[in-house]
């Protein structure tokens, strides 16, 4: 166990480095990548050349989906820098995550029968709240009849729905019931846990 915590450890170390690197990498080619598109560096330099050869291929599906979606072009580069930093982040974070359950697990085997059961609730409080934040990111981006995540509805649903009979939308519409529901199960969770 104490040699897998390591390996996890180095692991995350190792990929902070590189996607440090990577996103200081990546923001210089998007950076003169956006200067050619935009005429500030001139079309003619041997620069340009080589990023309209070269770099521009690669950029060319993001550029698509942009079309596709009304966006302006030359933002291609902006959304590859914010694919490579919030992808970075991402698996960092989840290489943390994976790491935090595994010293839970061990934990909760120490702790027997009644460590498990903290575990078991703890984890089941976990998804919800996960459930709670996908639905409110995919109500951002108008996702929320995707199929990926249905589910979140279907975990969340039972209990927002009477939340919302209590509390009325604000202003412009804007309804709190996630964020309450997500202050409650913390709540919920914790008064759970040390009756345990």
């Amino acid at each position: 166990m104490i040699g897998l915590l390591a390996a996890l450890d180095v692991t995350i170390g190792l990929a902070r480095v590189v996607f440090l690197v990577s996103a200081l990498a990546v923001t210089v080619v998007c950076v003169t990548d956006w200067a050619v598109r935009t005429r500030r560096v001139s079309p003619f330099s041997g620069i340009a050349r080589f990023f309209r050869n070269s770099i521009d291929p690669l950029f060319e599906p993001v550029e698509r989906r942009l079309v596709r979606r009304g966006g302006i072009p030359s933002n291609a580069p902006w959304w590859v820098l914010a694919a490579v930093v919030f992808g970075g982040i991402a698996i960092i974070w989840l290489l943390g995550f994976v790491r935090d359950q595994i010293v839970s697990v061990a934990y909760a085997a120490e702790g027997g029968g009644r460590g498990v059961l903290r575990l078991a609730v703890a984890w089941a409080f976990g998804v919800l709240q996960i459930a709670l934040f996908v639905r409110v990111v995919a109500s951002w981006f108008q996702a929320s009849s995707s199929r990926w995540i249905r589910w979140a509805y279907l975990l969340t649903e039972p209990f927002l729905r009477p939340l919302r009979r209590i509390i009325p939308p604000v202003g412009g519409g804007l309804d709190l019931t996630p964020l309450v529901a997500y202050l409650l199960l913390s709540l919920l969770s914790s008064f759970i846990l040390k009756g345990l």
